[in-house]
């Protein structure tokens, strides 16, 4: 049943609802699709779990395996998901070390959206007996965004993580 203040098409968006989905090859940006923030007006935070976020090593060519964790506080664009999740895939045959990945991430979201503050963590399966979680924040600059992200990245990971899934 479809709402009455919800359209049943956006335009614009090419994804959602789309049968015949072209899954990408290599990373591709350009597969990102925006929808209109309808509460421009408040503060409030969209989280994303990708738990199987795939990329590959730039030098062994071996896959790395992640938890990718996205949260951003919207301006007036939001990203759609269906898109989000075939710019995540496109990462699949895309050579770049975790940290590299993760602030590419954010800076294609970032550019996309122009969103008041966003932040973007990787949780890799170890490879080697290592485990590597790159985080990256950004808030608009002369905001109080700016001191909330300082504030994030300085206060991240205080605590050692009990790593008993891994």
């Amino acid at each position: 049943m479809n709402h009455p203040n919800v359209p049943t098409h956006i335009p614009g968006l090419t994804h959602l609802g789309s049968q015949g989905t072209q899954y990408p090859t290599d990373y591709d940006p350009a597969v990102l699709e925006t929808f209109e923030n309808r509460h421009p007006d408040l503060d409030y935070m969209v989280k994303f779990n990708c738990p199987e976020f795939t990329s590959l090593c730039p030098i062994t060519g071996q896959p790395d395996f992640a938890a990718i964790y996205i949260n951003y506080i919207p301006e007036t664009l939001m990203v759609e998901s269906k898109s989000l999740k075939l710019y995540l895939f496109s990462f699949r045959n895309h050579g770049g070390f975790h940290e590299d990945c993760m602030n590419v991430i954010l800076k294609d979201l970032r550019t996309l959206m122009k969103p008041r503050f966003i932040e973007v963590q990787g949780k890799f399966t170890p490879r080697g007996g290592i485990s590597i979680d790159p985080y990256t924040c950004w808030g608009e600059p002369g905001t109080k965004y700016e001191a909330m992200a300082a504030h994030r990245l300085q206060n991240h990971d205080l605590f050692f993580e009990n790593v008993d899934n891994r």
